[in-house]
């Protein structure tokens, strides 16, 4: 009997997730915290095997080209084909403002469409999502050889990895490319702050939110990590 009572609340709780998921239609007016709650509820229907796919029909499309876009995050992730940000967070179309690039690197580029993010769709969450095996991470670690175009792109982790390996001089390789994917996820929002003072001003006047976040690419698990460590530093506050 308990396992079945069990069973029959986890269902009414999946449905209940699924039907607000096909429900929501937009992020306008909401804030950086129920933002966030949408996308942990998306992976955790992920994950479970309960992903609905909501808002990808010719009604949404429709919805999207007549009415503008209205995405309620913006996720900075990496090119890599294992990391399809939508799916991850089971989202649709005009959910989510989605920056790719290998290593997820903040330079020109990504802070630009994040600056237009922010600014002009009004998205009120940030999130950095890095991923396990990131192989521009490892390939800086191992310092492998890589084009002129390469070098300048994944630029923005050395300085990560550089510290890494300062402050883990015994680490095995696997740490190194462990942790370094971790300190790289800082070191974007760093750079986010650093680069852009429309960002770092709405963040510090809480009109946005940064968050970071590790994506496992075999469980599918999305790690949160909450806003930089030395948030307010960086911040000026």
């Amino acid at each position: 009997m308990k396992r079945y009572l069990m069973a029959m609340a986890v269902a009414a709780v999946t449905i209940s997730m699924a039907t607000a998921a096909m429900a929501f239609s937009g992020g306008a007016g909401i804030g950086a915290d129920e933002a966030l709650g949408r996308l942990k509820e998306g992976n955790t229907r992920y994950i479970g095997g309960a992903a609905v796919g909501p808002r990808q029909d010719a009604a949404r499309r429709h919805e999207t080209a007549t009415g503008g876009q209205h995405p309620f995050a913006t996720v900075l992730s990496c090119a890599d084909s294992r990391v399809p940000v939508e799916v991850v967070f089971d989202q649709g179309v005009g959910d989510v403002f989605v920056v790719r690039v290998a290593g997820n690197v903040a330079n020109t580029d990504e802070i630009g469409t994040i600056e237009y993010g922010a600014e002009h769709l009004g998205v009120p969450l940030v999130v950095v999502l890095a991923h396990t095996k990131c192989g521009a991470v490892t390939a800086v670690v191992k310092n492998e050889h890589v084009t002129e175009n390469i070098g300048k792109l994944v630029a923005p982790i050395v300085p990560a990895v550089a510290g890494v390996k300062k402050r883990f001089v015994s680490a095995d390789m696997d740490e190194l490319i462990s942790r370094s994917i971790e300190a790289n996820m800082w070191q974007a929002i760093d750079d986010m702050y650093t680069k852009s003072p429309l960002l770092k001003k709405m963040a510090a006047d809480g009109k946005i939110k940064v968050v970071g976040a590790l994506y496992d690419i075999d469980s599918g698990n999305v790690r949160w990590f909450g806003e930089h460590p030395s948030n307010a530093t960086l911040l000026g506050n």
